[in-house]
């Protein structure tokens, strides 16, 4: 992403994250305002009837107030289907910059912003190759961590976890759960537009199927942009924007300094938490 396609007047939408640093990302917001153009970023699949159902849900208060959330994604390594994993090992890749956006915008839409963090990280000793494809065989050197812990508290008091791995060959770990006063909510996988959501309250403790009430109906990859398209015409905020983009990005940056550092990370930035999206509507039928 290149400041020249700003200044042309255009506005963009790109991959997650953002930038690899704050101090890339930053610069490409403040031109984009200057100019008066709008920054979007994946992931836009939080913008599906999986997440949002479970948004709609927390605002009406299906499970009382939200007091934490807990999260984990693990997988042995990449290695073991991408045919050109090497990049996932280098900095700027890893299971946080890679699959922490999807759920950390997930717990931003749910909880509004994070203000600290603390965490902790670490990688194994165990040697990796190429799985598949024509580079099979080749050894892949791990630069990064590959298995990353935080804790986050966000501005409205919710405490919630992360763990992300490429370390884990299995587990029975809880993918997504919100808890609150009267229940807990299973939210689908963050990765995914429209994997149903689950309840389980104080009086119906067995698990359940919730009905689908919120978000883009059989959504895919760029609904994200076609959101961003139409918040232009309608002159209203668009829901995967720059600014929460970088929120995460700093977020991301925090959980890092936090576990090189061994101290909590206060957060600067701050977002307000996107408008529920209405069931069924397509961003391009409004």
């Amino acid at each position: 992403m290149q400041v020249h396609g700003r200044q042309a007047g255009k506005h963009v939408f790109a991959e997650k994250p953002l930038a690899l640093s704050l101090e890339d990302a930053l610069p490409m917001l403040e031109l984009a305002d200057s100019l008066g153009l709008r920054v979007g970023s994946a992931p836009d699949t939080v913008l599906g009837t999986g997440v949002q159902t479970a948004l709609q849900m927390l605002n009406e208060g299906a499970i009382g107030t939200p007091v934490a959330a807990q999260v984990h994604w693990s997988a042995p390594g990449h290695e073991r289907w991408h045919p050109s994993p090497l990049f996932y090992y280098e900095p700027g890749g890893g299971p946080l910059f890679d699959m922490g956006p999807y759920y950390l915008t997930s717990l931003v839409m749910f909880f509004g912003p994070v203000v600290r963090v603390s965490g902790v990280a670490t990688r194994s000793n165990r040697a990796r190759t190429v799985e598949t494809g024509p580079l099979a065989g080749t050894p892949i050197p791990v630069e990064i961590d590959t298995h990353v812990s935080a804790i986050l508290e966000h501005a409205n008091g919710v405490i919630t976890t992360i763990t992300v791995s490429f370390e884990v060959w299995a587990t029975r770990t809880p993918l997504f759960e919100i808890y609150g006063t009267d229940g807990t909510i299973a939210v689908p996988d963050p990765n995914r537009f429209s994997d149903p959501v689950e309840l389980m309250t104080r009086e119906e403790p067995e698990r359940r199927e919730a009905p689908t009430s919120a978000g883009y109906e059989d959504a895919g990859r760029g609904y994200g942009l076609a959101d961003m398209a139409r918040a232009i015409e309608t002159n209203r905020p668009h829901r995967t924007s720059g600014r929460v983009a970088f929120h995460i990005l700093e977020v991301m940056d925090a959980i890092t300094r936090a576990s090189r550092e061994h101290r909590v990370i206060d957060v600067d930035s701050t977002v307000d938490r996107p408008d529920v999206v209405p069931f069924g509507a397509a961003p391009d039928t409004w």
